[in-house]
């Protein structure tokens, strides 16, 4: 499994990127599509929202399971990745790359700074 030590991470399996200065990119970790496997739909629903930390944005849809998504820091989702409509396996193939959930413009970017960085999230899943 890979955590890329540009990421920071949540505990609920979550990944943000400052993409530039408030706007950053969240997805899910590698960890978390591996858990899930087959992921076979992504129902985001939040587009314009202003929301809190670990606020649910949204849910994707496995084949044995459902999961929430958990926004990492507190802003307003300003794009969703218009790729998972109809290839929702994205998030299998490339959890930190075409596989992104949304964009987030960050209410604060420091906050960012108190999730965990790839050497933390690693020891929490072990």
């Amino acid at each position: 499994m890979s955590f890329p030590e540009n990421l920071h991470y949540t505990k609920d399996h979550e990944w943000i990127k400052i993409e530039a200065d408030d706007i950053a990119i969240v997805g899910i970790t590698d960890f978390a599509q591996k858990e899930l496997s087959d992921i076979v739909y992504v129902e985001i629903e939040t587009v314009g929202k202003t929301m809190e930390a670990d606020t649910v944005f949204g849910t994707v849809e496995a084949v044995k399971t459902v999961s929430d998504l958990y926004l990492p820091v507190a802003g307003t989702i300003t794009e969703v990745n218009p790729a998972l409509a109809n290839s929702p396996e994205l998030v299998n193939s490339d959890p930190y790359g075409e596989g992104w959930m949304v964009k987030l413009k960050v209410k604060n970017p420091a906050d960012i700074d108190s999730l965990l960085n790839a050497a933390a999230y690693a020891e929490v899943v072990g």
